[in-house]
Order: structure tokens, then C-alpha cells, then sequence
């Protein structure tokens, strides 16, 4: 899968040996959507506003820190926001599932619990989202968000957010199999927003917008205590482990901040053991967010992880508020 990744994002011809592939995914893409489009397959319209966050290509772009940044940004103008979530990688007992930052990461998947962790906000995991946004509404919730949301259509959108590598873009602009993207680029005009985490590949326009994800604190997975980024609590070389949509982010994320590191990919959604932190030497292990709420049961002192939070351009903070009260 790795080698595939790193096609679309090359000037590799080879992967277009799957076109056939690829016009199947689409004409599979297309008639699914057409079903919501037609009343053949029910859209539920929550009665409080639902905000979107997702993206049109595979792996990771930075969607979780700005659902994270919005669920507080909206908590702090006297929202009561909901997360919901697909829960990908878990499988609960029961759905709905109520999600908080001590949940086990195999019934709730590694995304939720860090969103809970990091926004103490209500969060609801079920693979049917309307049922989960449901569950929000009769607890009080009077917006919610839909975290990797875009292509599940059975939950009725106000809002739609696309998140958007700046780095890496589009990748060769194909769809699966034969480049990255989930939906055709034809998709994004259709969006309210589309948001480019870092330096954008894409003109600008109305509709585009900048953030930036940035390191906010260093977290000790034994007993949850963070440290101010500008005080790294270790030395010398770490062991860097990064199971995520783009591990490249995190390992560059590091060498910006002066540390020294031994690079671990491992694929996005990686499921941690204790044997994958047994290192022969004594060097800390460093590690995304999302990877620690899995680790954190057997991690031991040598642990940490580096919390990322996103800063949205001004820009997109005001054309929010006007949507916001427009609705």
C-alpha cells in the first residue's frame, strides 16, 4: 500500500494500469451519491446545524485538529458542540456509542478518543451517523460535527469542509485506485470551503481558505502531565513513531523543532502492542496524538507524545462566524 501512496504522489506511470478499476470506483461513487440525490437512499436533516469535515483524498490531511480547533472555537462562543464519528478501526459492543477520553480505543477507534481528549466534548461513534447525531441532539447538543464526514451522505449538512494536504495536494488528481482521491476534483465546487493545511498547490479563490497545525505541548502517556513546547522534557536522539494518513508530516514537524529522531512509519491506523515500544536501547519514543491513546495502556516512562493543535486563517474564522449567523 505504502509503494501505491507514494505513486500518486510521483510521476509514476505504472498505476494506470488500474484504470479499469478506477471507472468502476467512480461509477460506483456516482451512483451512490445520485441514490441520496433521488430520495432512494433517506438524507436525515438534524434540527440543530451540522458542520462537515472530510476530505477527497486518502490519508491524512489534517481534518481532526481543525474539528478539534472548531469544537472548542465553538464551546467558547456559547455553542454546546457534538463530535461524530465513524469510529474506524472499532467495533463497539453497541451503537450508538458514547465516546470520552477514557474509552477503549478498540471499541471507539484511536480519532474519537483523541478528539475527546483534547476537546472534552461530547463525542458519539456509530457507523450509521444520523442514529449517532441523534444520540447529541436528545443530550443537549445544539451543533454538531461530523468528523470525516464528506461522503457519508446519510447525515444532512449545513456546512462542508474540505480539508486539504498543502504539501501534497491532489497527488496525480486521479481517483482510486490510480491516484489518492476519493470523490473527482469536480467535488470541490460544490463545498463551502475548501482549506489547504499549509503552503496551498490550488488557486486561490473565495472559497479557499489557509490554516497551519502546529506543535502545542509535549504529553507524558504514564500520567497525562504536558509540557510547553519550548521546554522539551528530553534529550538526544528519539525513537519517532507515526501511524497516520502522512507520517512525513509528523517526522518533519520534528526536525523543525531541533529533534533528533529515528524514523518508524507504520500505516495509517497502525494497531499498537507493547512489543512495538521494546526498543533495545533506553532512547524516549516520541509519537503522534493519535497513536498515544493506543499506546498509553502499556506505555511505559519513556513515552511521550506531541500534541498538534490547527490555527485557521483570519479569514476563515470571520467567513464562519457570518455562516454561523446566517443559519
Amino acid at each position: 500500500m505504502r509503494r501505491l501512496q507514494n505513486a500518486w504522489y510521483s510521476d509514476a506511470r505504472w498505476p494506470r494500469l488500474l484504470t479499469p478499476l478506477e471507472l468502476l470506483y467512480k461509477r460506483a461513487v456516482h451512483s451512490r451519491r445520485d441514490a441520496f440525490a433521488t430520495s432512494r437512499r433517506q438524507v436525515w436533516h438534524a434540527p440543530v446545524p451540522v458542520i462537515v469535515v472530510g476530505n477527497i483524498t486518502v490519508g491524512g490531511t489534517g481534518k481532526s485538529p481543525l474539528v478539534a480547533w472548531l469544537g472548542r472555537w465553538l464551546s467558547e462562543r456559547g455553542w454546546r458542540p457534538g463530535i461524530v464519528a465513524r469510529g474506524y478501526g472499532g467495533h463497539a459492543p453497541r451503537y450508538p456509542f458514547y465516546v470520552d477520553e477514557h474509552s477503549d480505543v478498540g471499541y471507539a477507534g484511536d480519532e474519537p478518543v483523541m478528539l475527546a481528549q483534547q476537546t472534552r466534548l461530547p463525542v458519539v461513534v456509530d457507523p450509521d451517523r444520523p442514529r449517532a447525531a441523534r444520540k447529541l441532539v436528545a443530550a443537549g447538543c445544539d451543533i454538531l460535527l461530523s468528523d470525516d464526514g464528506l461522503q457519508h451522505f446519510a447525515l444532512g449538512r449545513d456546512i462542508e469542509l474540505v480539508v486539504v494536504d498543502g504539501a501534497r495536494g491532489f497527488g496525480n488528481g486521479r481517483c482510486l485506485p490510480v491516484g489518492p482521491l476519493r470523490e473527482p476534483l469536480s467535488r470541490l465546487a460544490e463545498v463551502d470551503a475548501v482549506i489547504s493545511n499549509g503552503d496551498p498547490q490550488m488557486p486561490a479563490s473565495a472559497s479557499h481558505y489557509a490554516m497551519t497545525t502546529v506543535p502545542a505541548a509535549w504529553r507524558h502517556l504514564n500520567d497525562g502531565v504536558c509540557y510547553s513546547i519550548d521546554q522539551c522534557p528530553f534529550s538526544g536522539r528519539v525513537h519517532a513513531m507515526a501511524g497516520i494518513g502522512n507520517p512525513q508530516r509528523f517526522f518533519d514537524t520534528l526536525t523543525a523543532l531541533g529533534v533528533d529522531h529515528q524514523r518508524h512509519p507504520l500505516p495509517d491506523h497502525y494497531r499498537f502492542s507493547a512489543y512495538d515500544l521494546r526498543f533495545t536501547d533506553n532512547l524516549p519514543v516520541v509519537m503522534t496524538a493519535k497513536d498515544a491513546v493506543k499506546c498509553r495502556p502499556f506505555a511505559n516512562e519513556r513515552c511521550w507524545s506531541l500534541d498538534i493543535e490547527a490555527r485557521p486563517e483570519q479569514a476563515l474564522v470571520d467567513w464562519l462566524s457570518k455562516r454561523l449567523q446566517a443559519l
